[in-house]
C-alpha cells in the first residue's frame, strides 16, 4: 500500500511538471495556490535558469582570453543595464496589464497591451542602437576600461549595443506570455537562445573549423544571434493565432492613450532598475579603479551570481502573475497569500545558495578562471554576499508583488532608498574613506539589498497594493 502511494505520488508529481512545461494550465484564480505556484514557476524558474545560462557561457569562454577580455564583457554589462532597466521596466508593466486583462477574461485587450508594449520597445531600442554604433570607445572609456581594452575590444560594446532590440524584444515578448499565464512559451524561447548560444561561442570566439577566430567579439556575435532566434520564435507564437494572445497587423497602429497607460504603469519598474543599474554603474567603477583582475573577478562573480538569481526571478514573475490575474478576478486575499507562500520557497532556495558560495566559493570562481588574484576577489564577493542572499528572497519576491499589483511605485522608492541613499555612499565611504576597496562595496552591496528586503515586508502588509486600479 505504501509502495503504490509513494508510485502514485511520484507519477503524479512527473505529471504535474510535464503539465507545466507544456503550459497546458493558464488560469490561476482558482484551485491550490500551492499547485498553481507549482505550475507557473516550473517553466518561469527554467526561463530565468536559461536567461542565466548566457551569462555564465560568455563568461566561461570570454575568461579564456584574458582579464581584459573578461573587464570588456563585465563593463559592458554595466553599460547596458540602462537597456535592462527599460526592458525590465517596460516587462513589469505589461505582465501586470497583461495579467489584469487575463484574470478578467479580456484577451483581446490583453494582446492590444502586448502590441503597444513592442511598439514602445522598439522605440527605446533605436535611440540605444544609434548611441552603441557612434560612441563604442567614449562609452568604454567612461565606464571605466584602460586605453588598451578600449582599442582591442570596443566592437563587443558596439554589436551589443547595435543589436539591443533583440534583448529588449525577448523582455518584453516573454512578460507577455507570463502575464498571459503561458509561461512555457516563454521558457522555450529561451531554450532556442541559449542552444545556439552555447554552439556559437566557442567556435566564433576561438575559430574553430571554417568559422572565422574573432575572440571577445565572436561572444558579442554569438549572444545576438542565439536571441534573435528566440525573438523569431516568439513572434510566430503571436501571430498564428492559436494562443492566448493573438496579434494583427492592425494593431500596431500607435494608441497614444494605451501607450501613456502602459508607460504610467512601467515608470516606476523602469526607475526601480535604473535607481538599481546606476548604483551598479558607480560600484564597477569604483572596482575597476582596483585594476583588471579585481574587475575579471568582480563580474565573474556577480555572473555566477545571476545564475543564481535570475531562477529565483521566475519565482518572483511567478508571484507576480498570480498577483496580477487574481486581482483581476477580484480575490485580493488568494493574491497576498500566494505572495506568502512564493517567498517562503524562495527563501529555502537562497538559503541553500548561500551555504553553497559559503563553502565552495573558491572552487567556483576556480572553474571559471585561471587568474589568482581574480579568484581571490571574485571569493572574497560570493562569501560576503552569501551572508545576505537569504534576505534577497523577500525582497525580489515581495518587489515582484507589487509590481504584478500594478504598484510599481512603491518599489521605486524602496529602491531609490536602499541603493542610492544606503547603498552608493555605503561602498564608496567604505571602499575610498576607509581604504577597504572592493570588500567594502561587497559588504554595502550586502547590507542594503538586507535593508531592502526588511523595508519591503514592512509596507507590503499594509496592504495598499490591493487597491490599485488598471
Amino acid at each position: 500500500m505504501t509502495i503504490n502511494n509513494k508510485s502514485f505520488r511520484r507519477i503524479s508529481f512527473f505529471q504535474l511538471f510535464r503539465q507545466a512545461v507544456r503550459g497546458d494550465v493558464k488560469e490561476f484564480t482558482s484551485g491550490s495556490i500551492n499547485k498553481a505556484i507549482f505550475l507557473l514557476a516550473v517553466p518561469m524558474v527554467l526561463e530565468m535558469l536559461l536567461e542565466s545560462t548566457f551569462a555564465i557561457v560568455d563568461i566561461f569562454f570570454v575568461n579564456k582570453l584574458g582579464s581584459g577580455a573578461s573587464a570588456t564583457v563585465g563593463l559592458t554589462e554595466a553599460a547596458l543595464s540602462i537597456l535592462y532597466s527599460v526592458a525590465w521596466g517596460l516587462a513589469m508593466g505589461v505582465t501586470a496589464m497583461v495579467a489584469r486583462r487575463a484574470g478578467e477574461k479580456n484577451f483581446t485587450a490583453a494582446s492590444d497591451v502586448a502590441a503597444q508594449a513592442i511598439i514602445i520597445g522598439t522605440f527605446f531600442s533605436v535611440i540605444i542602437s544609434i548611441i552603441g554604433l557612434l560612441f563604442p570607445r567614449e562609452i568604454l572609456q567612461f565606464m571605466g576600461a584602460g586605453a588598451q581594452v578600449v582599442k582591442e575590444n570596443y566592437r563587443f560594446m558596439q554589436i551589443m549595443l547595435a543589436g539591443n532590440i533583440v534583448i529588449m524584444f525577448l523582455f518584453i515578448n516573454n512578460a507577455i506570455f507570463r502575464g498571459a499565464g503561458d509561461a512555457s512559451i516563454a521558457m522555450r524561447a529561451l531554450l532556442i537562445s541559449n542552444a545556439i548560444n552555447i554552439i556559437l561561442d566557442p567556435l566564433l570566439i576561438f575559430g574553430i573549423g571554417p568559422f572565422p577566430q574573432m575572440g571577445v567579439v565572436g561572444a558579442a556575435v554569438a549572444t545576438t544571434t542565439g536571441r534573435a532566434a528566440g525573438v523569431i520564435y516568439q513572434f510566430y507564437h503571436m501571430f498564428r493565432g492559436k494562443d492566448l494572445i493573438k496579434l494583427r497587423l492592425e494593431q500596431f497602429r500607435v494608441n497614444l492613450k494605451l501607450i501613456a497607460n502602459i508607460l504610467k504603469t512601467s515608470a516606476g519598474g523602469m526607475f526601480q532598475f535604473i535607481i538599481g543599474s546606476c548604483s551598479w554603474i558607480f560600484l564597477a567603477r569604483i572596482i575597476a579603479e582596483s585594476g583588471e583582475s579585481a574587475t575579471a573577478g568582480y563580474v565573474t562573480a556577480i555572473r555566477i551570481c545571476i545564475f543564481t538569481i535570475l531562477p529565483a526571478w521566475g519565482l518572483a514573475n511567478a508571484a507576480a502573475t498570480l498577483v496580477g490575474q487574481n486581482l483581476g478576478a477580484g480575490q485580493p486575499d488568494r493574491a497576498e497569500s500566494s505572495v506568502w507562500r512564493t517567498a517562503l520557497i524562495a527563501l529555502c532556495f537562497f538559503a541553500l545558495v548561500a551555504i553553497v558560495f559559503f563553502f565552495f566559493g573558491e572552487t567556483l570562481m576556480r572553474f571559471f578562471s585561471s587568474d589568482e588574484e581574480a579568484i581571490k576577489s571574485g571569493t572574497l564577493c560570493l562569501h560576503i554576499l552569501a551572508v545576505g542572499y537569504i534576505f534577497f528572497a523577500y525582497g525580489m519576491i515581495i518587489s515582484q508583488a507589487f509590481n504584478g499589483a500594478g504598484d510599481t511605485r512603491t518599489p521605486t522608492y524602496i529602491n531609490l532608498f536602499a541603493f542610492w541613499l544606503i547603498q552608493i555612499p555605503m561602498a564608496y565611504f567604505l571602499a575610498k574613506s576607509l581604504k577597504m576597496g572592493p570588500r567594502g562595496v561587497y559588504i554595502a552591496i550586502g547590507l542594503s539589498e538586507t535593508i531592502l528586503a526588511l523595508v519591503a515586508i514592512f509596507i507590503f502588509k499594509k496592504g495598499r497594493w490591493k487597491l490599485i486600479k488598471l
